[in-house]
């Protein structure tokens, strides 16, 4: 398959490398590993557990011990074939259940141990934006518009887009393992309660059907284990030959009922892993079907783990979806954009300076160094007072199409912390090993931003910095604060202010 950017465009820069990605899903997770060559994509390996992540769920909402076991046992044997690709070169991402999970923090700090790479976990549209991306990027070109669909073990994604660019994305909590444990648990399929499934089901759906109906598509196109079993089953008994027909959907309803129990599904070619959760996967698919109307669904078998990859492969080619979400959002809330660039540049200058000596040399941290630099006055457009507190709410829950709910976290804190008080609950918060880099950039962009406190067009004065851990020594010209006492007194403050979270800084 070939490599391209989100807007379609070929990615053709000459490298030879391998990259991979892992889906770490409510039901199954998988693992794809492509040759990233001159721009090209090219499948090496696939690996898929089912490890059913959702059925671990307690009443407390937390994952059980026997569930995280069962996880990072897979995860181990995963982290075992990309030995030898290195970091960066692998995307992680985890859905639906742990984005419930109450204890979701303590099993992906594990799960990092057993991968040996970060694990990011992901909203519901962004998971919605990568599924489509996997999807688009598996058809033909085309201007149609298209309806895509995937059922997942806790969550349903539905998208709408045309080529590359998508126009809705939305989660639904209904999924095939979540309405299975609900209603098939036993693995008895009775008539009264696959109708009672579907109509959980319809009543997920229907706060987005109007949405979707209005949009126009042309195309609907299904992905995903279940999606992709119901194809296989229905074309094997003869119900229809291409993709998914409504009246194929219904004769596969009524053979469920006719089945009576799950493991009676076999006759049908259903595998074993997929048939305790199949009857609430298509308790979900005849729900949309019906309330969307779709009347034939095609079947793509690119999904989530596909649009990863193709998201990574943007990163490494410098066409990072993040970039235009931090620029669509700073113009959407009136950012004064030129100020932001004056705050951006001095922040990563200080940033080079001192790159080696905090150990901030990888370009994330230049990424997260720079898109807080320029959101950081988004709060502006609430209120003045407190508007770093404004600002900090404002990215932790917008939709940011690109970011981890981890990475708006702290993108967030540093927002949070560009003025005032230092932020230093909010970024001990964040996992351990990203704590005392995001200290360490949140104070550049304290002082990149008290260095533009006068607004000027006026180039700041040239400083140096000089580091011995947690100590700063801030060089000025000579004379230059003797004549600037308004900064000078701000940088007092932040003396104060540093030295409360274990900084201590000196000017010259």
């Amino acid at each position: 398959m070939d490599a391209k950017n989100s807007a379609g465009g070929e990615l053709a820069a000459p490298t030879d490398q391998s990259v991979a990605a892992i889906d770490i899903g409510s039901n199954s997770f998988h693992l794809i590993v492509a040759k990233l060559d001159h721009g090209q994509l090219s499948i090496i390996d696939r690996l898929r557990e089912t490890v059913r992540l959702a059925s671990g769920i307690d009443e407390h909402k937390r994952l059980t011990r026997d569930a995280m076991d069962r996880a990072l046992e897979c995860l181990n044997r995963f982290g075992q074939r990309l030995r030898g690709i290195p970091q960066g070169k692998v995307r992680a991402a985890g859905t639906n259940t742990l984005r419930l999970a109450r204890n979701a923090a303590v099993f992906v700090a594990e799960a990092e141990d057993a991968l040996g790479h970060p694990i990011d976990v992901i909203g519901g549209r962004e998971e919605a934006r990568l599924i489509y991306l996997g999807v688009a990027h598996g058809l033909a070109a085309g201007d149609e518009r298209r309806l895509v669909l995937d059922i997942g073990g806790g969550s349903t994604e539905l998208i709408a887009g045309t080529g590359f660019t998508t126009t809705h994305r939305e989660s639904l909590h209904v999924g095939c393992v979540t309405l299975s444990n609900a209603y098939f648990h036993d693995g008895r399929i009775k008539k009264k309660k696959l109708l009672a499934a579907e109509i959980e089901a319809e009543l997920a759906v229907q706060p987005v059907v109007a949405l979707f109906r209005g949009t126009g598509w042309e195309q609907a196109i299904g992905c995903s284990g279940t999606v992709r079993a119901v194809r296989d089953l229905v074309q094997a008994q003869g119900w229809c030959k291409h993709g998914i027909t409504r009246s194929a959907l219904g004769k596969l309803r009524e053979a469920l009922i006719a089945a009576e129990h799950s493991d009676a599904l076999e006759a049908l070619g259903v595998s074993a892993d997929r048939r305790p959760i199949f009857p609430g996967g298509v308790a979900v698919l005849g729900a949309l079907f019906e309330l969307l109307d779709i009347d034939r669904l095609s079947v793509s078998d690119q999904a989530m783990r596909e649009g990863l990859l193709y998201d990574l492969v943007g990163r490494i080619r410098h066409t990072d979806v993040r970039t235009h979400t931090v620029q669509t959002l700073a113009k959407r809330w009136t950012v004064d954009s030129v100020h932001a660039g004056r705050v951006r540049t001095t922040a990563l200058g200080l940033l080079a300076e001192l790159a080696a000596s905090w150990d901030l040399a990888a370009e994330d941290y230049l990424d997260r160094l720079a898109w807080a630099a320029e959101l950081h006055e988004i709060g502006l457009s609430i209120a003045h007072g407190q508007y770093h507190k404004h600002g900090a709410y404002v990215v932790t829950n917008a939709d940011m199409a690109g970011f981890s709910r981890r990475e708006q976290a702290i993108l967030a804190a540093l927002i949070r912390g560009h003025r005032r008080k230092f932020p230093s609950a909010e970024i001990e918060a964040l996992p351990r090993r990203l704590v005392e880099s995001s200290k360490r950039l949140c104070v550049l962009l304290r002082l990149a931003v008290l260095l533009h406190r006068g607004r000027s067009d006026a180039a700041p004065p040239e400083v140096h910095l000089e580091v011995t851990g947690n100590t700063l020594e801030v060089s000025f010209p000579p004379g230059w604060l003797e004549t600037h006492p308004l900064t000078m007194a701000d940088l007092e403050l932040e003396a104060r202010y540093l030295s409360a979270a274990d900084f201590e800084i000196s000017f010259l």
